[in-house]
């Protein structure tokens, strides 16, 4: 694979690594984060600081954005300091923060104006599928742009999918985060139902997780959240935030989601705990908490 010069803006939880694959790759990164500390890894193994999204992009043939809300994301690429205002002409602009699809084709349209290539290509499979560089990557865009991305995508995930024009990438993630939600529910459920049975519940996903009622939450997260382990493999901050701009978009096209809007209420339940920084998982907490209030 032909080395490239990229710049990768957002090095958190799932940047961090997903950055890291590419440096190691060959890959000369060029890197630009709000709290410079996070980058500090990266920056030891090579990868080049810049202060502002603009500086970064400028070195740059592909451009990578995953940033925290649509509000990073549109001061990201519409700022003075910003990437639209700085990227080399014909560079393809990727942005994987999972976004609004209206946002995604306003930066398509305003890169095309400036002889840009822009895609969305929000992810899936949350801090271990970026460490272990098997993400699902959903794309909107055009067709060439993401075949010159292919090889960049490759690097960082297994399941690589172009799903339309611009903006059809978030839609697909919106997809996701539904069954997504609605499974995080279900699980919780599952085992709070065991533990208030009597059963053992980890023995209780070892069996269900191998048979029909078995899914990637179950298998990875119940385990974490059974040890009391709520470190964020994806933060529920970010959940709520996928969750509303699902619902806006579903809103948008005049259909009703009750599945997604009560698993909304109830993370709504879990962040006003103060529990927002903690990973998804911490749902099952409130379950368990609701458990043992309720016995009382």
């Amino acid at each position: 694979m032909s080395s490239h010069s990229i710049a990768f803006i957002g090095t958190g939880v799932m940047g961090r690594s997903m950055a890291g694959h590419l440096l190691k790759a060959g890959h000369a990164l060029h890197v630009h984060n709000r709290t410079k500390e996070k980058a500090a890894a990266l920056l030891a193994a090579g990868a080049h600081w810049h202060d502002s999204p603009g500086t970064a992009a400028a070195q740059a043939d592909f451009v990578i954005t995953i940033v925290g809300y649509p509000g990073d994301v549109e001061a990201t690429y519409f700022g003075a300091d910003g990437v639209l205002a700085h990227a080399r002409p014909g560079a393809v602009l990727i942005d994987m923060t999972t976004s609004s699809p209206l946002l995604a084709r306003r930066i398509a349209g305003a890169a095309t104006a400036k002889g840009l290539n822009a895609l969305d290509a929000p992810v899936s499979g949350g801090d271990i599928g970026a460490r272990e560089a098997r993400l699902v990557i959903m794309c909107g865009g055009a067709e060439e742009a993401f075949a010159r991305a292919q090889p960049i995508f490759a690097v960082m995930g297994k399941t690589i999918a172009r799903l339309g024009g611009p903006g059809a990438g978030q839609h697909c993630k919106m997809a996701n985060q539904i069954a997504i939600a609605a499974g995080m529910l279900a699980w919780c459920e599952a085992l709070t139902y065991a533990q208030a049975a009597g059963l053992d519940p980890a023995k209780v996903v070892e069996t269900i997780g191998s048979g029909a009622a078995g899914s990637w939450s179950l298998s990875n997260y119940g385990p974490r959240a059974l040890r009391g382990d709520f470190a964020p493999g994806f933060y529920v901050k970010h959940f709520l935030k996928d969750m509303r701009l699902a619902l806006e978009s579903a809103a948008e096209m005049k259909l009703a989601l009750p599945g997604l809007a009560q698993a909304k209420k109830l993370y709504d339940d879990v962040a006003a705990r103060g529990w927002e920084d903690y990973g998804t998982q911490v749902l099952y907490r409130y379950y368990a908490e609701q458990l043992r209030s309720s016995a009382e």
